[in-house]
This record gives structure tokens, C-alpha cells and sequence, in this order.
């Protein structure tokens, strides 16, 4: 449609080109939660809200359709309508007419969460390695809970009774309906944006399966998964499991459970200080014992109680050994001594010395042959006598 400030279009022809826009659309199926039920006559008129987003539609139906669905259609139920788009062109207002009305009952539901529960798993939020730890000691914890709410309160008492120290910053949302799940979105997203926030808890009261929807929608899982912070889920009872429990980094069974989760007891904690202040000084003592009965013993060694003794003791043994060396050197000697006596006596009997200084001679020729018999010389022979003391050259003058 081409217009301009020169030749504008009227409205009728605005509205009856967005009329005719609206009616190509046909018929289709749109899913929401009642609110503001109201028949009059054979007719019945309602607003159909996104479970989501803050945003909603008018819905015009004969009666005969809602009955036939049954008393599940009241308001806050969450139905799928079958309907052909309207628009009014004298009022220029947009309206579903109702064909056919569906309540969604527990079952879909709980197939509609599992689906979902499954699309999720399979990209990876629900992993265990994803999930952060828990700090220690936080300084500021963020809540967001309804208002003056049975959780909020266990969560404020069991937390300082743990910890007085702990400080919150408490963000009260809508926890069901159809404003919980972007109150609790907007809520979360302040918090995590705040780096004062060491930890989230997410916490509301037990209720039935459609209150804690919410916080099973895809929406806030996504956002929670993202979060920077680490989360911790406490919705409902121990039995209640919606979704957000799998995404976040800790699951409470109760609000108590969570100030539990979130901060330290205090006593406890100062009970673990005296036990180990206590080990540490059994050990320390302990250490100090050995040591100490350790260094008694070695003092008590002779070497170290009386050293000059010991000094004596090892010259006592020196001398001792030098005496004994000098005595087995003094007798080898006298015993070689004795020994060659002996040799050199044994030696002076067997020399022929000893047989000259008894009055013998020896006679030997001029080649020191020995003469033995007096048929051995010849005469005019030289012959040379051997005495005891000195010798004598002889010749032969007769013949024997």
C-alpha cells in the first residue's frame, strides 16, 4: 500500500487491508491460561494470557464450546483453543472466535515438561561439570522469593542463626502465575549483574504441579544456566523436582535446606577450629616428646655424659695395644736372635776352620786340588799347606 502526506489513504481502507491480512491467516491453535472468564447470554467472553511473556488476546466463543470442554475451563486454567482470527473493522480490535476448547490436563503437561526436560539434557545444561561450587563464607546472598512469604522467612531465620554475619538482598517476585516466570527472570538478571552477589537462591513454598510451573519454563532455565553466579534451587517439597533443580548448582529440598546449603554454621565451624587447634597441639606435643625423649637418650650415651672418660678409656686401649705390639716384637726378635745363635754355631761346627784351629791342615796342589794321600804328590811338586793361622808353600824333596 503506497501512500503519502499528499494523498493519504482513509482508515476504512487501512483497516479493511489489515482485516483482509488477518483473515489469511485461518484457523489455528493457540495455547494460554484463562483469565477473566465472564458469559453473558449464549456467549462467552475471555482473555487468553501468554504463560511467558506479558501479553494477551480477547476471545469470543458460544457457549455450547466452553461446556463441552467441562469444568477444567475456569479461570487460571491453561487451555489450547481452536480459533479463527477476527478483526473488527468498525472498532479496529483483534479477537480469536473460539471453534473448540481443550483444557491441558497433568498428563500433557507432564509430556510437555519431559520433552522439554530432554531437549535440555541433550544440549549439555543439565551436566555435572557445569554446575559451580558454592562459596565457603558468602557476603551477600540474593534471594528471590515471594513476598513476606513462609520461605523467605525460613530462609532470613535459618541463615543468620547459622551465620549472623550474612547479609541479603531479598528481590520479592511473583513465584506463580502467569507474571512469575518475568518477574523471577528480571529478578535474577539484577542479581547476577551485581558483583557484590556471591550466591542466588531461588526459593518458594510447596503448591501443586500448575503453581510450580513456572519454574519449569524453558525461558528461566536458559536464563539460570547462563548465570554467572552460582544458584541455588529450592522450590517447593523434597518430592516437587521442577526443572530449574536440574540447571542449578545445587538442589534444596526445602528454603531451609537451602540457608543450610548456603552458608556455614557458625558453631560448627568453630567447633572444627577447637578440635583441630587441639590436634595440632597433640601433635605439636607429640613431636615435642619424641624429640625431647630422643635427645635424653643420646645424652645419656658414655660418649656424650663423660667424653674425657671416654677419651681415656680409647688412650688406655692405645697404650695397651703399643705395650702389646713392643712385647711380640721384643720376643720375635729374641726367638730370631736365638735362632741365628744357633744357625751360626751349627755353621762354626761344620766350617773347616774349625777343624784347622784343632791342629789340621789341608794340602792343596797349585790348581786347590786337595791332596789326600801322600801317592798323590810327585816330587819337586809344589805344594800349598792351609793352616789354621796362615798357610805355607812346600815342595816335594823325596818320593814316599
Amino acid at each position: 500500500m503506497e501512500t503519502s502526506a499528499e494523498s493519504p489513504v482513509p482508515v476504512r481502507t487501512v483497516l479493511q487491508a489489515v482485516g483482509g491480512w488477518i483473515g489469511k491467516l485461518g484457523r489455528i491453535w493457540v495455547e494460554g491460561q484463562i483469565t477473566d472468564l465472564n458469559a453473558r447470554g449464549g456467549t462467552v467472553y475471555l482473555t487468553l494470557r501468554d504463560p511467558v511473556a506479558n501479553m494477551s488476546v480477547r476471545v469470543v466463543g458460544p457457549r455450547p464450546v466452553f461446556e463441552a470442554a467441562g469444568p477444567a475451563v475456569t479461570d487460571g486454567a491453561r487451555v489450547v483453543i481452536h480459533a479463527k482470527p477476527d478483526f473488527w473493522i468498525n472498532r479496529g480490535t483483534f479477537s480469536l472466535s473460539a471453534i473448540e476448547v481443550k483444557p491441558v490436563g497433568v498428563g500433557e503437561l507432564l509430556a510437555r515438561l519431559e520433552r522439554l526436560k530432554q531437549l535440555l539434557a541433550s544440549e549439555g545444561l543439565f551436566r555435572p561439570e557445569r554446575k559451580k561450587a558454592l562459596p565457603f563464607l558468602p557476603h551477600k546472598i540474593g534471594l528471590i522469593c515471594g513476598r513476606d512469604s513462609d520461605a523467605e522467612h525460613d530462609v532470613l531465620k535459618n541463615a543468620r542463626r547459622r551465620w549472623p554475619a550474612v547479609a541479603f538482598q531479598v528481590e520479592n517476585t511473583a513465584v506463580q502465575g502467569h507474571y512469575a516466570v518475568g518477574e523471577v527472570m528480571e529478578a535474577l538478571r539484577k542479581l547476577d549483574a551485581d558483583p557484590a552477589i556471591e550466591v542466588i537462591i531461588i526459593t518458594r513454598g510447596g503448591g501443586s504441579m500448575e503453581d510450580l510451573l513456572p519454574f519449569s519454563d524453558e525461558a528461566l532455565i536458559r536464563a539460570a544456566s547462563a548465570a554467572r553466579t552460582p544458584i541455588i534451587s529450592a522450590i517447593g517439597h523434597e518430592q516437587d523436582s521442577p526443572l530449574l533443580d536440574l540447571v542449578a548448582d545445587v538442589r534444596a529440598s526445602t528454603p531451609t535446606d537451602a540457608a543450610k546449603r548456603a552458608v556455614p554454621d557458625v558453631r560448627e565451624q568453630l567447633q572444627l577450629v577447637r578440635q583441630l587447634r587441639d590436634r595440632g597441639r597433640r601433635c605439636l606435643s607429640g613431636n615435642l616428646d619424641r624429640e625431647t625423649a630422643w635427645l635424653t637418650s643420646i645424652r645419656s650415651r658414655p660418649a656424650l655424659a663423660d667424653p674425657v672418660r671416654e677419651i681415656e678409656r680409647q688412650s688406655e686401649q692405645a697404650a695397651s695395644l703399643r705395650d702389646r705390639a713392643r712385647r711380640c716384637l721384643s720376643a720375635a726378635l729374641d726367638r730370631s736372635a736365638d735362632e741365628l745363635t744357633h744357625t751360626r754355631a751349627r755353621l762354626l761346627s761344620l766350617s773347616p776352620a774349625a777343624t784347622l784351629n784343632r791342629g789340621y791342615a789341608i794340602v792343596q796342589r797349585a790348581d786347590d786340588s786337595v791332596v789326600r794321600s801322600n801317592t798323590d804328590v810327585k816330587p819337586a811338586e809344589p805344594l800349598h799347606i792351609r793352616l789354621a793361622e796362615g798357610h805355607l808353600d812346600v815342595t816335594v824333596t823325596e818320593e814316599p
